[in-house]
């Protein structure tokens, strides 16, 4: 987590925020703000309305309702006001494939307004930031996935935006290029630009220094990683490698519904993983051993580790799916 010191001001403003087609609502009046030079996290799994946001504070989708104010302008009336000093990388890293890498480039370039003596300046930082010097005649179906996404970051930042918009930019690449992918935003974001990024990846949402967590078309937590977890996940977290994970979730389960599990909170499975939540993780530890043997359910580790993103994620979507919180 890096820890710049950013001007306050906030770039991004959105109050009651609203999108409907038809009648199914796809952004649910959610409200947040982004301080300039911030690398802001827009969490959520797919569908829970993170590209319709980003398309609406672009200012090509109008809200039902809300509003949005970007870089001072309400992006409801002064969307082209505004549309110059904003970048955007989509998901699909939206490049000419029968164009060069430098031809991808200039063409951007140009449709930014750039010309002459800047365009090639600027084409000069891009190859040499995403490394792609060597590679300007290439067309973009012989690049790897993780040159494709420097590529089209490069195109998204050519003309110095104030904010660059990310939407989904690491799926689909491997973990070596979304990290050397990472160390790029924290550059640009040292320089000035405040980066607006959405991904499902909890890992990356660690990197981010504020995050928003949207779930069907709600914001239902937003802070800093580490206030997230302290705000939601009170305790410690038990981790544990069964043999057989599905009967071991399957007893811990029961275990904890019926109050036998020391102080534990929550029970959830994560891949071959069982995470359980707790207050005590001493006193608990020792009923869920206590249970696995009685039942004799093997495990290989047995941990009690810091709670992650992925659990406050987890424990707070377990919350809206609560009858409670059902509209």
């Amino acid at each position: 987590m890096r820890n710049n010191n950013h001007n306050n001001q906030n770039v991004i403003e959105v109050h009651s925020l609203k999108k409907m087609f038809g009648s199914f609502t796809a952004v649910d009046g959610i409200s947040f703000s982004v301080p300039r030079g911030q690398i802001f996290g827009f969490l959520g799994p797919n569908g829970s309305g993170k590209t319709t946001t980003i398309r609406m504070l672009l200012g090509l989708l109008p809200p039902t309702d809300g509003t949005a104010i970007v870089l001072g302008h309400d992006v409801r009336k002064q969307a082209l006001s505004v549309r110059a000093r904003l970048g955007y990388m989509s998901q699909k890293f939206t490049l000419y494939n029968d164009l060069t890498v430098i031809e991808n480039l200039k063409f951007y370039g140009r449709g930014y307004g750039l010309h002459n003596r800047k365009l090639r300046e600027r084409i000069d930082y891009v190859l040499e930031m995403a490394n792609l010097k060597g590679r300007e005649h290439q067309t973009p179906p012989s690049l790897s996935g993780g040159w494709r996404q420097r590529l089209a970051l490069g195109a998204a930042i050519l003309h110095e935006p104030d904010i660059v918009f990310l939407d989904e930019p690491t799926a689909g690449v491997d973990p070596l290029s979304r990290r050397a992918f990472w160390d790029l935003l924290y550059d640009i974001s040292a320089q000035g630009t405040t980066i607006f990024v959405t991904t499902h990846y909890m890992d990356e949402a660690e990197h981010c220094e504020n995050l928003g967590f949207i779930y069907y078309g709600r914001l239902i937590a937003q802070g800093a990683p580490g206030t997230i977890k302290s705000q939601h996940l009170p305790g410690e977290v038990i981790q544990l490698t069964p043999v057989h994970a599905a009967g071991a979730m399957q007893a811990l389960t029961a275990a904890h519904e019926a109050g036998n599990l020391g102080d534990s909170l929550d029970v959830s499975l994560y891949g071959a993983q069982i995470h359980i939540m707790t207050r005590s993780a001493a006193t608990t530890a020792d009923a869920v051993r206590q249970m696995l043997d009685r039942a004799n359910l093997a495990y290989n580790d047995f941990d009690i580790i810091p709670p992650s993103l992925e659990d406050a994620f987890i424990r707070l979507v377990q919350a809206q799916n609560d009858p409670v919180h059902q509209r």
